[in-house]
């Protein structure tokens, strides 16, 4: 491994350089952003080596793919089209329906591996990154069986010496799945945060009032909208499908509540206490 483009140098694409700077310590990083100060901050947090642009892909053995998910979907066949034929291109969005739809019919098909890592902060940009933020997560990757043998044992021997557990699934079901897990998650955690702005105008109020519970709860409501935009338009129809049965569990509370069925309400948030032996396994 001698060359290794990553386009998008937030977060995951900082923290990405730093864990293959410590598998391939010989490694150059070619940075390719198109905010002109993250890449200056890229170089001197030493998360690249040099900036760059798609033109030089045809250097590169590996190209990471880490932007948002809609700027992927419209340079993944640009990306395609520049590398050479032994080149691996992953992308690591959080949605994959699209992406692999894009992708299906290229030539170099076989050279793209569809890859979410189940990991992240609420915080974005060069700042972000920090070795190590893949360390015991979830990587979930994506039709495997349309990329290249060789290339995706690469893949998955750069994922395990990263520390990352690697589930298989198609990109269907990985956008199903997700809308619940983790896009519900977001939706929930920004709107939280805006009816408690909507209601408490005093600012003081929130701050004085809200205690751990809030604070753990309307973190994800500091994620990129820039990032969370696209995500939630290209995979619409299942997130509006999990809101729909978040929403009619919450009137059915609400009408619990209303009703005086505390009984009842005790007795669904006791089932729901399960969900700690759930992620309990998942550690």
């Amino acid at each position: 491994m001698n060359n290794v483009f990553v386009i998008g140098v937030g977060l995951i694409g900082g923290s990405l350089c730093l864990d293959i700077k410590k598998i391939y310590p010989k490694v150059k990083i070619y940075g390719i952003d198109t905010s002109i100060e993250n890449l200056d901050m890229a170089v001197k947090l030493n998360l690249i080596d040099y900036k760059s642009s798609l033109d030089f892909l045809y250097k590169a053995d590996l190209v990471l793919i880490s932007t948002p998910v809609d700027v992927a979907n419209k340079i993944i066949i640009d990306v395609l089209n520049n590398i050479n034929s032994k080149s691996l291109v992953i992308d690591f969005g959080s949605t994959k329906t699209n992406i692999c739809s894009t992708v299906d019919n290229h030539k170099k098909r076989r050279n793209y591996l569809a890859s979410h890592p189940i990991a992240g902060t609420e915080f974005s940009g060069p700042n972000a990154a920090f070795s190590g933020l893949f360390n015991n997560k979830t990587m979930i990757l994506c039709d495997t069986e349309k990329t290249d043998p060789n290339l995706l044992a690469t893949a998955e021997t750069i994922f395990r010496t990263m520390d990352m557990n690697i589930r298989y699934m198609d990109s269907f079901s990985h956008d199903k799945h997700i809308a619940y897990v983790s896009h519900l998650s977001h939706i929930s955690s920004f709107m939280l945060g805006k009816t408690v702005m909507d209601k408490e105008k005093n600012e003081n109020n929130i701050f004085d009032m809200a205690g751990s519970g809030f604070e753990s709860t309307v973190r994800l409501a500091k994620s990129s909208p820039e990032m969370w935009t696209p995500i939630l338009e290209l995979n619409k129809e299942n997130i509006v499908e999990s809101l729909e049965e978040y929403i009619m569990n919450l009137n059915n509370f609400k009408n619990l509540l209303q009703n005086d069925k505390f009984g009842e309400l005790k007795n669904q948030m006791t089932r729901t206490n399960y969900i700690k032996n759930i992620l309990k396994g998942l550690r």
